[in-house]
């Protein structure tokens, strides 16, 4: 694992837990949730802070998609769930590239060979390169295309973030896709009122586990004690899923390129799935600013 540091901030890294964030700290506060117990000890990357998405988000439907008039199947990667989810990045081992007191580089090769190919069947490397201030958290996320042809692709971060005090989120999107009984996008509509966060609406007014469209890139949580992240994406992330499980400890805002299930919905206008030729890079960025009290912190 590795530790930045920048004044009162801290971020832990596990480059070999699917090079994931453990954790981010602000003094002795939480700005990410904590680790799972036993999370680190089990390699259970879904117990940790945040995770990248690479080279898709959310939901393949049933692993099954076509591409240039082949067929593909990728392998369950979630239990007994029947959708193959969020990519190969959370699943691998990331090296550490380069590392210092307050950045970090990690990458990952997939060469999509033998049974590799079962996971994702397109060739690629992705990097994550992580920089903390003693205001902000900026992460930027890579994936390029080393396949012999073209090859679709997508980004996404998946922080989880602490459910304490009393925790609000205010965005502003265009249009949410509803989900079907398999947990996948069945129509897309206007926001309905008792989801609408522009506003800002308290965490548990709705459950939510929904893909919004026509994201504007921004997000702000506000733990009502003084404590306050704003999330700035940059301009290839225009969905972001919100999800808010009754009864757990977290809840979280994920910036994503794509719809859920893109590689199966290509006739879907704004779907965000990228198609990248060989040797072509896609990248993305997200800044985490801390705001406390009125004013974010200075440097």
């Amino acid at each position: 694992m590795l530790t930045l540091q920048a004044d009162d901030s801290s971020l832990v890294l596990a480059p070999e837990i699917g090079g994931a964030i453990v954790g981010w700290r602000l003094g002795a506060v939480p700005l990410m949730r904590l680790p799972a117990p036993d999370a680190i000890i089990a390699g259970n990357v879904r117990g940790l802070a945040c995770f990248p998405l690479v080279p898709f988000s959310n939901r393949i439907a049933n692993g099954r998609f076509n591409w240039e008039d082949a067929p593909y199947t990728l392998d369950r990667n979630f239990g007994d769930h029947p959708h193959t989810i969020h990519g190969v990045g959370w699943k691998r081992a990331w090296e550490v590239a380069e590392a210092g007191a307050s950045f970090a580089t990690l990458t990952l090769r997939h060469d999509a060979s033998g049974d590799q190919a079962r996971a994702w069947p397109f060739a690629f490397e992705a990097e994550q390169r992580f920089i903390l201030a003693p205001d902000a958290l900026q992460l930027a996320l890579s994936v390029r295309n080393l396949h012999r042809a073209s090859a679709p692709a997508g980004l996404g971060l998946h922080p989880h973030f602490p459910r304490r005090g009393s925790p609000s989120l205010r965005f502003s999107a265009r249009r949410v896709w509803l989900n079907g009984a398999d947990s996948l996008p069945s129509r897309q509509v206007p926001i309905p009122p008792e989801w609408d966060h522009s506003a800002g609406r308290a965490i548990g007014d709705a459950a939510l586990d929904n893909c919004f469209t026509g994201w504007d890139g921004a997000a702000r949580i506000d733990w009502g004690d003084g404590t306050a992240l704003r999330i700035e994406a940059d301009d290839p992330f225009r969905h972001v899923v919100v999800y808010t499980p009754p009864g757990r400890g977290y809840f979280c805002v994920e910036p994503v390129t794509h719809m859920t299930d893109a590689i199966n919905r290509m006739d879907v206008a704004g779907h965000g799935l990228r198609v990248l030729a060989p040797g072509e890079t896609l990248q993305v960025l997200v800044i985490f600013r801390i705001e406390t009290g009125s004013a974010s912190i200075t440097t």
